[in-house]
């Protein structure tokens, strides 16, 4: 099964900074060879506009995401999978 990772991409959370976000997951994805352990895919607004940028890592929120805190993010929640 593999792991499912969504990201908002509502204009919220993309002027708080998610696509530069965006291209970080997908670099990770890409350099550790998980492209076929996750999917990852966008989604509009996720209602928490306010906490944004928002993704989701197999159906748990995470809030108030960053290029400073996704790569520790995605190494913790990546690994239990």
């Amino acid at each position: 099964m593999k792991t499912e990772i969504v990201i908002c991409l509502g204009s919220s959370c993309f002027s708080r900074g998610s696509k530069k976000t965006i291209q970080l997951i997908k670099d990770y994805i890409k350099n550790n060879k998980l492209e076929d352990q996750v999917y990852f895919h966008g989604n509009h607004c996720s209602g928490n506009c306010a906490n944004g940028p928002v993704i989701k890592i197999n159906g748990k929120e995470y809030s108030n995401i960053s290029s400073d805190n996704i790569i520790s993010l995605l190494n913790t929640t990546l690994k239990k999978n």
